[in-house]
């Protein structure tokens, strides 16, 4: 399995993205409940996302951010994804 940070730049506001809101939420617990989803949460400075998932490869990850629900609105610009391998820290420890 690999760590995969993605980066939602958005091209509309959050009040636009209200009307999905909920569907973009359900999603990302489903997410977190099939071991999926890590963490997410808004870069509270730019109109942007960042996501942390765990898929079993890059393809396996695209089939997944095909089903977000901002991304069949139309919500998301740009999507930066890189491949992250974590060392160090709390969370780490708590894997081993």
């Amino acid at each position: 399995m690999q760590v995969f940070v993605v980066e939602f730049e958005y091209n509309v506001d959050r009040a636009e993205r209200e009307r999905v809101h909920a569907d973009h939420a359900a999603y990302l617990k489903s997410l977190t409940d099939r071991g999926i989803l890590l963490a997410a949460g808004p870069l509270p400075e730019e109109n942007t996302g960042l996501l942390l998932y765990v898929a079993e490869d890059r393809p396996a990850l695209d089939a997944i951010l095909i089903e977000e629900p901002y991304a069949k609105a139309g919500f998301i610009a740009a999507t930066r994804v890189r491949e992250w391998r974590p060392g160090k820290g709390i969370w780490v420890a708590a894997q081993a």
